[in-house]
């Protein structure tokens, strides 16, 4: 049986985004006539319509694409960033809702929040940072930056592992051989990645792993200040450390500067995720850039394709990290 085309293929076919095709085909306003001629004489030609009916079978549409947030912080905004300008072309308005976490604590906020929206307020989700991985709604939703444990959603996330080699390895060759690590999350999947590509960069250099390096900050600034302050305080303090994401980052920087350690010349600090707070501190931060606006990006072309009547079996994507070195990172200083 030949493979039912999808709203990827027609976007192909007419050299368009996805969410140009659905603007085509539903009519709305905000394309120009002619792309909106050639998608639609390109559906016609893949007998895409066949595909639209399945979309058609929903009724009481919204037009509303919900995304949920457990803080509205640096990483989420750039997030929200994203799908709006997926939106932007789409007949699609974007709902940004951050629900009460008192009644559930820290984990399965989302659950009620989408019990709360899903039918008569949206009609798709996009979730960042999930704390949960299933979702028992009828609209589709789809996960950015996942949690750990087998996800039965689609998933946009970066390559937290290859990030994390690329930063400890940034280190490595400058010439540290006792680097610490500041963990993020540990119920999210980028978190464990990160640590894992932390370790297996030790391991490639021949530089056994130590434990007493290794702190967890939960991604955020202020958790992050004790734990740094640990790490800095020990006998044989490191020389570098990588914190999993920018925030975190940005506490050792402040911690370093209330105890006298001057960074690079005392620490190097690396941190991830290229927030524009990275650029903004003193000094800038070196870090390991992920796409985020292109994360949010593809997760709601990716609803969008799921709101069309394509199907989610197998809907993992991945997105490629970089390095950008800026004013935090530099050789050791000689032993005195």
């Amino acid at each position: 049986m030949a493979r039912r085309p999808t709203i990827h293929d027609v976007a192909a076919a007419a050299g368009v985004s996805v969410s140009a095709v659905s603007k085509a085909v539903n009519g709305r306003y905000g394309i120009a006539a002619d792309t909106s001629a050639r998608i639609l004489q390109v559906v016609k030609e893949l007998g895409y319509e066949s595909s639209l009916v399945a979309s058609s079978m929903r009724s009481h549409r919204t037009g509303v694409i919900g995304v949920l947030v457990a803080d509205f912080e640096p990483f989420s905004a750039e997030i929200l960033k994203g799908v709006g300008s997926a939106l932007r072309e789409s007949r699609y308005d974007l709902l940004a809702y951050s629900g009460s976490r008192h009644a559930d604590g820290a984990t399965g906020w989302e659950r009620r929040s989408l019990s709360r929206l899903s039918g008569t307020l949206i009609d798709g989700a996009i979730m960042v940072t999930p704390t949960v991985v299933t979702a028992s709604v009828e609209i589709p939703v789809v996960a950015i930056d996942p949690h750990t444990g087998r996800a039965d959603l689609p998933t946009v996330e970066s390559d937290s592992l290859g990030g994390a080699l690329q930063a400890t390895r940034h280190l490595i060759d400058l010439g540290h051989r006792r680097i610490g690590f500041l963990g993020g999350r540990p119920d999210l999947r980028s978190a464990s990645l990160r640590e894992a590509g932390y370790r297996r960069a030790l391991t490639d250099a021949g530089i056994p792993f130590d434990p007493q390096l290794v702190q967890v900050g939960m991604f955020l600034t202020a958790s992050s200040r004790e734990p740094a302050r640990a790490l800095l305080s020990l006998p044989n303090r490191p020389t570098a450390i990588f914190a999993a994401n920018d925030l975190s980052a940005i506490g050792v920087l402040q911690v370093a500067g209330e105890l006298g350690i001057d960074v690079p010349r005392d620490l190097s600090v690396m941190g991830f995720d290229d927030i524009p707070e990275a650029i903004q501190v003193s000094p800038p931060l070196t870090t390991i850039r992920q796409p985020m606006q292109r994360l949010g990006a593809t997760a709601a072309e990716s609803l969008i394709a799921l709101l069309s009547g394509e199907t989610s079996d197998a809907m993992r994507i991945q997105l490629p990290t970089r390095l950008v070195r800026r004013a935090t990172t530099a050789p050791p200083a000689p032993p005195a």
